[in-house]
């Protein structure tokens, strides 16, 4: 069975220790500790016991790598858990980026992504669209690479 891995990029407004950053800061224990609860979480990359913060031309992002057991699971934890609430504040924290700033792709289970291919396959996405080897949460595919139609929200 493969795993959904996942990459998210966000530029940062200040070096994590600014006070601009203190409360994203505070909350990668309690955010890590959520996810590692979820059900269908695998693993999370980290650096220090958070996500790894890179530094390019753009800026300071913080990294997020990550496998879940499907897309479901991933989805419920992003968006039905208290990780939602951080991810509707986004905009204290970071600065806005052209999308896309998430990709997904298939593992097999003993592979665990570092961030320079988390970071290929998101360059990927953004230069050839949503493909079987890096797509977006609107576009899947599965994990033989077949797309993933998408149920209406009256449906489920």
């Amino acid at each position: 069975m493969a795993l959904l891995a996942q990459v998210n990029v966000a530029r940062m407004r200040g070096p994590i220790d600014a006070p601009v950053m203190r409360e994203f800061a505070a909350g990668f224990d309690p955010v890590n500790r959520l996810a590692e609860r979820s059900p269908g979480f695998v693993w999370r990359l980290q650096t220090g016991g958070h996500a790894p913060l890179v530094e390019d031309d753009g800026g300071l992002w913080v990294v997020n790598v990550s496998l879940w057991r499907s897309y479901e699971a991933l989805h419920d934890f992003v968006y039905r858990s208290p990780h939602a609430a951080y991810l509707r504040r986004r905009s204290r924290w970071f600065h806005p980026a052209a999308p896309p700033m998430t990709a997904l792709w298939w593992v097999a289970d003993d592979e665990r992504p570092d961030v320079e291919t988390a970071r290929a396959r998101l360059v990927h996405l953004r230069r050839y669209g949503p493909t079987p080897r890096a797509f977006s949460v609107k576009r899947r595919f599965d994990e033989g690479g077949a797309p993933v139609r998408r149920t209406p929200a009256a449906a489920r």
